[in-house]
């Protein structure tokens, strides 16, 4: 158990991460939207629906897949110096007594 205890877990992810992802998505969604639109103006709107759906259908999975591998990329297991975390505790103790008593 005391090997448990000398990592810890961080998440690294950003918003700027998947950023490009979201745009990328957004633009297959725009993408869809204009030629359901173009089917609807040549008086098919069951293949407009339909394309809408089944683009939407194929692009779902991918994108979910790209955001899972971007956040399994940025999570890391970083080991923790036993030394430097009893004194990280000690500040933290030490900063909120101040704050107490000052407050």
């Amino acid at each position: 158990m005391d090997k448990l205890q000398r990592y810890r877990f961080v998440c690294t992810l950003t918003f700027g991460d998947v950023y490009g992802q979201i745009i990328a998505w957004l633009v297959v969604l725009l993408i869809s939207l204009a030629a359901s639109m173009g089917l609807m103006g040549a008086r098919q709107p069951l293949y407009a629906l339909v394309s809408v759906g089944l683009i939407l259908v194929l692009s779902l999975p991918f994108l979910l897949f790209a955001f899972v591998t971007t956040l399994v990329n940025h999570i890391e297991f970083a080991t923790v110096d036993p030394a430097a975390e009893t004194a990280e505790k000690n500040d933290a103790a030490f900063a909120q007594q101040t704050a107490q008593a000052a407050g």
